[in-house]
């Protein structure tokens, strides 16, 4: 069975006032500490990461095959983010955008700096938490034939995550404004068809050697080859409020990679969908999230979201079964539908009467709620 990791970048913010904190190196030293003190430890190993933002923390879980597992490893692991966070002074909070105005501070490093002088104001708003999703691959080949026929089902999960409807302290009116901002790099975003291994890392090389982009870890297609590790990574989706929705997204994306392999090996071919109308899917999907219509991923026609959902799960139904994840997927896929995705859930908390920073400050809560 294929094995499945989870890469999650959260919010540092202020306890109180919800607020982004640029305490990130706080929160990695004290990480650092942590780890130093683990019986028999050589060093500061943990799962933590800077990343573009002194707001932020990355982690990544551990490859896995059991789902259940994965979830443990993503509670503990929020848990853990959490303890150390606390340790500066702030809080993690799961939303892929600050709902609260801020002012990024890029963290330190020559690959930021050369970012910051390169994009200029850009990078400077870039302030966005997204969720990726790796499983493992056999080859190069077979990781570029999942790519070509996993494209059209992507924006049904941009969709599913929805969970930045707030940017600068205003309702943007899209479930995933963070993937709108994400989608300014000119790396981002659907691609064409690459038909071959070799024509993907020609292409990526072409790319690189623009000189527009630093290295190749500035791929960012919605779905790529990893550049460290045996797997397709997938990156359309926001961070999600739960612990249980990346789960969910998991299992769905190691059941679309497994299905798209086999109708590789079977010599079935992707589908031709042209890369102009992907855009429009992801654009769609950013802007309904879950609240309004988006485009069927096989007829590309305007549809509602639960049939485009239905669309996804009878695609890779054999591919769950076989895993042994149908009912742990149905079960997730009803509670999302009646708890809502978190921009559903930032807004209903902010309909209520809350103001953002409050709005935030409950996110933070839910963050690490098992």
């Amino acid at each position: 069975m294929r094995s499945v990791g989870v890469e999650e970048e959260l919010l540092l913010v202020d306890a109180r006032t919800g607020a982004p904190m640029a305490v990130s190196g706080a929160v990695l030293a004290a990480a650092d500490r942590s780890a130093w003190q683990r019986p028999g430890t050589a060093g500061p190993d943990h799962e933590f990461e800077k990343e573009l933002q002194k707001e932020q923390l990355e982690f990544a879980t551990e490859p896995v095959v059991d789902m259940g597992e994965l979830q443990q490893e993503i509670v503990r692991i929020r848990a853990e983010a959490a303890r150390h966070a606390a340790s500066a002074g702030a809080v993690v909070a799961a939303v892929a955008t600050s709902p609260l105005a801020v002012q990024p501070s890029l963290n330190v490093g020559s690959r930021y700096r050369w970012m910051g002088d390169q994009f200029g104001l850009m990078v400077q708003e870039q302030l966005t938490c997204g969720c990726h999703v790796h499983v493992s691959v056999a080859s190069d080949e077979e990781g570029v034939a999942v790519l070509d026929r996993i494209r059209p089902w992507l924006a049904v999960l941009t969709a599913m995550s929805a969970n930045s409807p707030f940017w600068q302290g205003e309702d943007s009116g899209y479930g995933s404004y963070r993937s709108r901002v994400w989608n300014r790099w000119p790396s981002a975003g659907p691609v064409d068809l690459f038909g071959s291994a070799d024509r993907y890392h020609e292409q990526v090389r072409a790319m690189i050697d623009t000189g527009v982009l630093c290295d190749e870890g500035m791929i960012y297609f919605e779905a790529r080859l990893s550049a460290t590790y045996p797997t397709v990574e997938v990156r359309v989706a926001d961070v999600c409020l739960d612990a249980a929705t990346p789960v969910l997204l998991a299992a769905l994306i190691r059941a679309l990679v497994e299905t798209a392999a086999r109708a590789w090996r079977d010599g079935r071919p992707a589908a031709r969908i042209g890369t102009n109308l992907l855009r429009l899917a992801s654009w769609r999907a950013a802007r309904s999230g879950l609240d309004g219509p988006l485009l069927h991923p096989v007829t590309m026609r305007e549809t509602s979201p639960e049939q485009a959902v239905e669309a996804l799960f009878l695609h890779v139904r054999e591919a769950l079964e076989d895993h042994g994840d149908d009912e742990r997927v149905r079960e997730a896929l009803s509670h999302l539908y009646e708890r809502g995705n978190g921009a559903r859930i930032q807004r209903r908390l902010r309909a209520e009467g809350r103001s953002l920073a409050s709005v935030v400050t409950r996110c933070a809560a839910m963050t690490v709620e098992a």
